[in-house]
Order: C-alpha cells, then structure tokens, then sequence
C-alpha cells in the first residue's frame, strides 16, 4: 500500500499536543502548515518552538503563501486534517474565506470532494458554532471535535490525546494501535 499523503494545518486553538503526537506517529507524508496565532499556543503547551514540529513533517508551507503547491487542486492528497481548529478558521471554511494556505488548502479538499477532518477544540459551542460545524458537515468536511472516550479507561491525558489522535487517524486510513478498539479482547 502506497504511503497516505495529509495535509495538517495547526490552528492557534488549544490542543496543539495533539497535532504533535500526530506528527510524532502517523506513518504518512506530511504537508504541515502552522498559522500564524498557532507558535505561541504550541509553545506555551507543549514547551516545543514552531520549527520543533516543522522536522516532524515531511514538507512545510508558510501559512501566508496561498501559492504553496497544496493550494492547488492539482496537488493529490489523501486527507487534510486541521488539529487543532479554532473557531476562527472554521467559520472562514465554512464561509468560503480563503485568506490563508490553511483555509485555502481546505476550500480546495472541499472542491475537490477530497476528505477534510476538522477537529475544533471549544466548548461550550454558540449556535453560530454549531451552524458553521453544519454548514461544514453539508459541504462535505467531518467535524471531529476533540472528546475523549471514557470506556478506555484512559490513565493519563496522554491515553486520551492517544485515543482522539488515533480515531483521526483512522479517519484519514492510517493504520495505527494508538486506539484501543471497542470490545477488542473478544473473539470474532
């Protein structure tokens, strides 16, 4: 099986721990942009710089250059993943707004009929939130938000980016053992 080709775009919302152990576990080729409100809540949550994360990757882009190969239609990927979402770069999605490389990527998957998981990390939502997410949904992207699974019986908050980290992998079809399956000690 050929290697999967992503696109990851980490947004300057919380969560960026998990963009990192995407980074540090997905065997797949990885286009990464970070924007620009994203290095300072990188490095106030994980202690990492910007170009920390940008030796994880395979390539790298400059969220200001909208020119970027990944820009294009012509570019093939498999999956484009923003992880973690504001609610900024949501609703500029939702909204057709492609002001960056990482809402104008995402355009791109959406026009492409190409898959495009989303992972917002808000709570509560507003309705307007809530509408964008359904606008997104309609038009073809999958809302993934951040939310542990508790029948894991996670141990560590590693065990819970582990389990939200894994289902997006399994969204984007990489293989991984980070999840740990419904009921997978049984016998088929």
């Amino acid at each position: 099986m050929n290697e999967r080709k992503i696109v990851l775009g980490i947004t300057g919302a919380s969560g960026s721990i998990m963009a990192k152990r995407f980074l540090e576990t997905a065997r797949a080729e990885i286009h990464l942009v970070i924007s620009s409100n994203a290095g300072q809540v990188i490095e106030y949550e994980t202690g990492l710089k910007e170009e920390d994360l940008k030796k994880m990757s395979t390539f790298n882009y400059d969220d200001r250059d909208v020119a970027a190969r990944i820009s294009s239609g012509s570019f093939i990927f498999d999956a484009m993943v923003i992880m973690p979402c504001s609610m900024n770069t949501l609703a500029k999605v939702a909204s057709g707004i492609s002001d960056s490389l990482i809402t104008r990527a995402a355009s791109v998957a959406l026009k492409e009929r190409r898959r495009l998981i989303m992972v917002p990390r808000e709570m509560p939502l507003s309705r307007i939130a809530i509408e964008n997410m359904l606008r997104l949904t309609e038009s073809g992207a999958i809302i993934s938000p951040a939310m542990p699974a508790f029948y894991t019986r996670p141990q560590t908050v590693m065990d819970m980016v582990d389990f939200m980290v894994g289902r997006v992998m399994d969204l984007c079809g990489i293989d991984n053992e980070l999840v740990k399956r419904w009921k997978s000690e049984e016998r088929d």
